[in-house]
């Protein structure tokens, strides 16, 4: 047996994903990397990952029985503590990876449990609180009542709270609906609340800008650049569940193209959750209300890491969601952010516009700007970031792209000039 009597600092978490024979293994990888980074962001370590090709998973245990039998034995000999699944997993297969996991100390978690996992470890508002119960309600839910099913007792011959012939899974299916409503009441409250204070902002006339992004895009960071505000930055997935709401200040022009003064004003720019790839409709749902400034926004910023290698892919996950929301149709500008880690000199329209990197003497700081305050060149990383540029500028030209860096504070006058335009 797995030794229990160690004190462990972080979670040990082997990771499998199930993939069909069509899959390009760089792809299986991308999706276990992205799990792993979840996994650190929760504050767990990854001991063990593992891709299994099947036609489709087994109806029993997801991963079949002898890939289940390897992963206990292995998890006993490296002293695991918990199996994750990349993918959502049905309450029979929860219910029979843990009865085989159970004489090892271990237990099992789907992809879903593990990113409501991180949202109620990041979660700090009473309201973000409330849409991760909720959340879990409907994802656990069912597990529930499936092991309700597998009890099958009778609660009324027992003398339970239940009447006379009404079964286990019917109490605890009635009590999480009870559970269910009274949580979505409450945040009917709180968005009763967040809708008095945009209707307000919109009597004030308050134009609104909504920052989104896939998850460690930088959103936070461009909030703070762009606002002057000190918020939470973490570099990890899902650093920010609630909305947080400041304001930008256009100051005043004294002669606009047809000679009448114009005076500045003020914007309201809103930072909320990232998204990530196959983010289960329900949990898009739980978050609405969070979201609710992004729908009602006048202008969304689309943040996106220019150095991600998967800009492409991350963008497509992006837009997909806000088309479950209802905001394909939205006024989008798309702002590439971090430039500061590209060979970057090429995104910017004029010298005057790159940030001034001179060498003070002695030792040099490492760093993306070393080489170039040392008088080296590295063309080859040069041409694929221009190419790079052309390329998004080129593809998403309707979206008026823009090249940033919030965290040296690069390109941020124009972006205002934009937002200023746009809305």
């Amino acid at each position: 047996m797995k030794k229990t009597h160690q004190v462990k600092e972080k979670m040990r978490a082997i990771l499998v994903d199930v993939i069909d024979s069509r899959t390009p293994k760089a792809d299986a990888e991308k999706r276990l990397i992205e799990m792993e980074n979840l996994v650190n962001t929760y504050g767990g370590i990854v001991v063990m990952k593992a891709i299994q090709k099947r036609g489709m998973p087994d109806y029993d245990t997801y991963i079949g029985k002898g890939k289940l039998d390897e992963i206990i034995k292995m998890g006993e000999e490296i002293g695991a503590d918990i199996l994750i699944i990349n993918n959502i997993l049905k309450p029979k297969q929860v219910f029979n990876i843990d009865e085989a996991l159970v004489k090892v100390n271990m237990k099992s978690w789907d992809r879903v449990d593990l990113i409501l996992k991180i949202f109620d470890k990041h979660a700090t508002t009473t309201e973000a609180k409330l849409q991760i119960e909720l959340a879990a309600i409907k994802h656990m839910g069912p597990r529930i009542y499936n092991m309700g099913i597998d009890l099958s007792q009778q609660a009324g011959a027992r003398g339970t709270l239940g009447g006379s012939g009404e079964t286990n899974i019917e109490i605890m299916k009635r009590h999480l609906q009870g559970h269910q409503l009274t949580l979505l009441k409450k945040l009917e409250h709180y968005e009763l609340i967040n809708k008095g204070h945009r209707d307000r902002r919109k009597r004030q006339n308050f134009q609104s800008v909504a920052i989104v992004g896939y998850t460690n895009a930088g959103k936070s960071s461009l909030l703070n650049a762009l606002t002057g505000k000190e918020l939470y930055i973490a570099d990890e997935l899902f650093a920010t569940l609630d909305t947080r709401v400041a304001k930008i200040y256009i100051p005043p022009e004294t002669h606009s193209e047809d000679g009448t003064y114009i005076p500045g004003r003020e914007i309201m720019l809103s930072d909320t959750i990232g998204f990530i790839q196959d983010l289960p409709p329900d949990l898009i749902q739980a978050f609405k209300s969070t979201l609710a400034e992004a729908i009602s926004a006048d202008l969304i910023l689309h943040t996106i890491d220019i150095n991600d290698p998967d800009v492409f892919e991350k963008i497509d996950v992006v837009e997909d969601i806000l088309k479950q929301l209802g905001l394909q149709d939205r006024k989008k500008m798309y702002v590439f952010n971090k430039v500061d880690l590209l060979a970057h000199r090429i995104v910017f329209e004029d010298e005057e516009q790159v940030p001034e990197m001179k060498r003070e003497g002695g030792l040099v700081k490492a760093g993306a700007y070393a080489s170039h305050m040392l008088g080296w060149t590295d063309h080859k990383k040069h041409s694929a970031a221009a190419k790079l540029v052309l390329d998004l500028k080129k593809k998403y030209k309707e979206f008026q792209p823009i090249f940033v860096s919030a965290h040296q504070k690069v390109n941020l006058e124009k972006l205002i000039k934009a937002i200023d335009k746009v809305v």
